[in-house]
């Protein structure tokens, strides 16, 4: 998971994650909160082995917090990596399910928004709206068959990450949501949708604006271009 500001959420959520997968290490990332968000998590390493941090010295966003995350899990040699938003969105629920489709047969399980059985609480018409023009972008500029490929909530082969090469990320934010599944679809991995509910936050204050989302829409029109030319 990784956090800025999320110390309403993480205590309850830790907790709901340990209730699904009880054998499961933890690792947060956190992009030196300054409201006590990593000095809890400092704590929590302190009394539970199997929970990890990495403090940052500043707020790094999101895309660079989960490529910290896969190096971690290669590093270390995890054989599954699990990724999801730290502000109670991500319901723990579905963590077995997803576990379960990676366990199965698959190098990628998605929590899926837009597949059968999936669905959104929440949200305003506006950000339905640009979430999913988003993913029509992802779908058509770089070929991918995804229906959600801008959500976070995912299961990863650790054999699958061992693979990737890291260095190759060009995108920032968000969007490197969208190049992982680029890159995991060029090395032929199988990825499949498992339907979530995607609950929006009641506590603290969204990271996803207008800004972002524009943002991600530039960043993908040019990993399309990359597409299109193979590079």
């Amino acid at each position: 998971m990784a956090t800025y500001n999320e110390i309403q959420n993480l205590p309850r959520l830790v907790e709901q994650i340990c209730q699904q997968l009880p054998t499961a290490d933890l690792l947060v990332v956190d992009d030196n909160s300054p409201d006590g968000t990593g000095r809890w998590c400092s704590e929590q390493q302190d009394l539970n082995s199997r929970f990890h941090v990495i403090h940052r010295e500043g707020k790094l966003g999101l895309g660079s917090a989960i490529l910290a995350e896969i190096a971690y899990a290669v590093e270390h040699r995890y054989d599954r990596l699990i990724t999801l938003d730290a502000d109670g969105s991500h319901l723990p629920r579905f963590l077995p399910s997803l576990l379960l489709a990676v366990d199965e047969r698959h190098d990628v399980a998605i929590g899926s928004r837009y597949t059968s059985g999936g669905g959104i609480e929440g949200w305003s018409w506006r950000r339905r709206f640009m979430s999913r023009w988003v993913n029509r972008a992802a779908r058509l500029l770089l070929g991918l068959k995804i229906r959600d490929s801008s959500g976070c909530y995912r299961c990863y082969r650790g054999e699958l990450l061992d693979r990737l090469d890291l260095s190759r990320i060009r995108a920032g934010g968000f969007a490197v949501l969208e190049e992982l599944l680029w890159h995991c679809q060029q090395l032929d991995a199988s990825m499949v949708e498992v339907p979530i509910v995607f609950v929006d936050r009641t506590k603290g204050d969204s990271k996803l604006g207008l800004w972002e989302a524009v943002r991600s829409l530039a960043m993908l029109l040019r990993l399309g271009i990359r597409n299109h030319l193979r590079v």
